[in-house]
Order: structure tokens, then C-alpha cells, then sequence
């Protein structure tokens, strides 16, 4: 009996122990989920189709600027703006995913030292959200301290964890330093940035992150292996896969754990030759954050119908046959000719990262 036969899970919002399973069926089928971050409902139900479409289980995950937007960025308050934007994301994959007949992760992005404090703020939701309904409202969040001491950074996780665990929910940690910028979180490349060893995790780091995290709870690690968010021209990113099986065995070894002991995530998934992501996924990465991609992919598909249609883009009846265009600029069909876009790109990345036919949804 395959691991997908023994596993079946609800349709929805996946937390708690589901969401532990559903990683380590990643894990035991050699696959990864595609984390996908969303700033409007648009992306957020294209990413929906997609998972229903190719039988994939999918995470969805907010940036604190995505978050803010979902909100509207016309909020004057920018921390409540992100608190609101990221309970609206979730609320709405709650409301939505079982129908979609998918299970979904829900995960909120790279959180540095000022933006704990919006992290604290939705671990309150989830305390509510647990005590009504016995589940939190996310899956997991993520602190990106990585840029700090080791020590500052496992203790701040450390404090985080202990107040998620109780509800069953999994911090995500970074350990080195992902190149690129997003949403202001981030470190750009610049010249000789290339073999810069702060892009590469250190396998000693990743066991004393272990030491300190897993007496508390669930976590996992977006060890850094040179990758970067956003897509460079080739040769400006080398990756080296073979750190996360260096933290995976040291671990394993000190321990004395069964092998890839670790679940591991892949920031910077954009743009990435497909050997490198299986490499990565066989080492025990049971996550992919693929986001420039799926931006670009939403915005070629809006861009081709304004090519196909220019002038419904400039005159609501045409000047010259009046012809009226209320057809064409309607938002429903050049927002929908984005989301189809996005099926596509995301259809593709599941592929890669080989989840597509293996959901756990019943």
C-alpha cells in the first residue's frame, strides 16, 4: 500500500497533525508542494483551480506587502492593514478549499525583526479561531531572522514556537541568508555576491537550530544553498543542494534519527533548472516558493489581451464603427485571461516539484 493510499485527509485548510502528514508524504513520495504567495483573489482562486485541476495539494502563503494589500493599501493603519489582510486570506481558503476538493497549507512569508510583531498578532487570531473551533487559522508562519546572531534568532523562534504549539502549528525558519529582495525582506545580489558565504547555511547551524527548536514543537528550515528570490541571468546563482544532505546527515548522525530527519524548504524557486529541484527534493525539501514566476505569468496573460484588444482598452464604443467593447474591458475577462495564466505556470511547477496526481484530499 503506497503512503498516498494509507493517507487521506479531509478536503480544506490543512493544520496540525493533517499538515505534519501531509509533509511527510512529500517527503516519503519524493515530491514537493509549490508555496505560492497571493495579493488578491484572483491569483488566490487560480491557485485554487490549479491544485483541483492537477490533483495536487498546494500552499498558499502571504508576504507582509501581500498581505497589506489584500487589505487594501488604502488602510491607513499599515500594521492592522497586514494583520486584517493575512485573517482575510486565510478565512477565505478556509471558506473555500474543501470545495475546491483540495487540501491546502496556509502560511504567511519571510517575517524579520519589525514585522514579529505582526506574526504575534495572528497567532492571536489562531488562539481564537482555535478555542471556537478547535483548529488555529493558519498552518504554519515563518520568521526570517537570518540576518541576526544565531542566538538572537533560535531564542525569538524558540519564544514564537512555544506559543504555536500548543495548537498543533509549525514555525518555518531561515538559516543563512536568501539573496534577492522580497517585500522589503531580503539581501540583494550585487557584484561578487556570487560565492558570498552568508548564501550558504552552514550544516552545524542547522543542528543547533534542531538542539534548541524540537524539544518545542514542529519546524521547519529554509536553509540557504545560494538560492535567491526573483530570476537572474544564468551564472549570477549557484546553487549547491548538497548542503541541505550535509544538514540532513549530520543531524541524522548526532541524533541518531532515521534518514532526512529535516523538513526542508526552497526559497527562491523561480527560474530554477529542473535537475537542481529534483536534487533538492530528494534531500528531503517538501516546499518550493515559486512567486516571480507566477507574477510574470499573470501579468503576460492580462498583457496579451490588451495586445489582442487594444482599442476596447481605450474607448468604451469604437470611434470609428461604434462598436461597443463592454465585452472586452469588462475586469471578468482580462482578470480571468491572468488566472488562466497562472493555471498554467503553477500547472507546470507541479510537475517539476512531481506533486500533480498525488493529493491527499479524499
Amino acid at each position: 500500500m503506497s503512503v498516498h493510499e494509507a493517507t487521506r485527509l479531509k478536503p480544506g485548510a490543512v493544520t496540525g497533525k493533517e499538515y505534519r502528514l501531509l509533509l511527510k508524504a512529500c517527503k516519503d513520495g519524493g515530491y514537493a508542494l509549490p508555496a505560492v504567495n497571493v495579493v488578491g483573489t484572483n491569483v488566490l482562486n487560480a491557485v485554487m483551480e490549479t491544485a483541483a485541476k492537477a490533483k495536487s495539494d498546494v500552499i498558499i502563503q502571504m508576504s507582509n506587502g501581500g498581505a497589506r494589500f489584500f487589505a487594501g493599501e488604502a488602510l491607513p493603519d499599515a500594521h492592522m492593514a497586514r494583520v486584517l489582510g493575512a485573517t482575510s486570506v486565510a478565512q477565505h481558503v478556509h471558506l473555500l478549499a474543501k470545495e475546491y476538493g483540495i487540501c491546502a497549507v496556509l502560511h504567511t512569508d519571510h517575517a524579520n525583526r519589525k514585522l514579529v510583531p505582526w506574526v504575534d498578532a495572528l497567532i492571536d487570531r489562531s488562539e481564537e479561531h482555535f478555542a471556537r473551533t478547535g483548529k488555529p487559522l493558519f498552518s504554519s508562519h515563518m520568521l526570517d531572522l537570518s540576518s541576526e546572531p544565531i542566538e538572537d534568532n533560535l531564542k525569538e523562534c524558540a519564544r514564537v514556537l512555544k506559543r504555536m504549539a500548543p495548537m498543533g502549528m509549525s514555525l518555518e525558519i531561515e538559516l543563512g541568508v536568501t539573496g534577492g529582495e522580497e517585500d522589503g525582506i531580503g539581501h540583494e545580489l550585487g557584484e561578487g555576491d556570487v560565492g558570498n558565504p552568508k548564501l550558504y547555511t552552514q550544516p552545524e547551524d542547522v543542528l543547533r537550530a534542531y538542539d534548541v527548536l524540537s524539544p518545542l514543537g514542529h519546524f521547519t528550515v529554509a536553509a540557504s544553498f545560494g538560492n535567491v528570490h526573483g530570476v537572474y541571468a544564468p551564472g549570477n546563482v549557484k546553487l549547491r543542494p548538497v548542503i541541505l544532505k550535509n544538514s540532513q546527515d549530520l543531524v541524522m548522525k548526532t541524533h541518531k534519527l532515521n534518514p532526512k530527519p529535516l523538513d526542508l524548504v526552497f526559497h527562491g524557486g523561480s527560474g530554477t533548472p529542473n535537475a537542481l529541484i529534483r536534487e533538492a527534493v530528494s534531500y528531503g525539501v517538501f516546499k518550493m516558493n515559486i512567486d516571480t514566476d507566477l507574477q510574470f505569468a499573470f501579468a503576460h496573460g492580462v498583457a496579451a489581451e490588451v495586445d489582442a484588444n487594444p482599442k476596447a482598452f481605450k474607448h468604451q464604443v469604437d470611434p470609428v464603427d461604434q462598436k461597443p467593447y463592454k465585452k472586452l474591458y469588462d475586469p471578468r475577462k482580462w482578470l480571468r485571461a491572468g488566472e488562466l495564466s497562472v493555471v498554467a505556470r503553477l500547472e507546470e511547477a507541479m510537475n517539476d516539484l512531481g506533486s500533480v496526481g498525488k493529493s491527499l484530499a479524499v
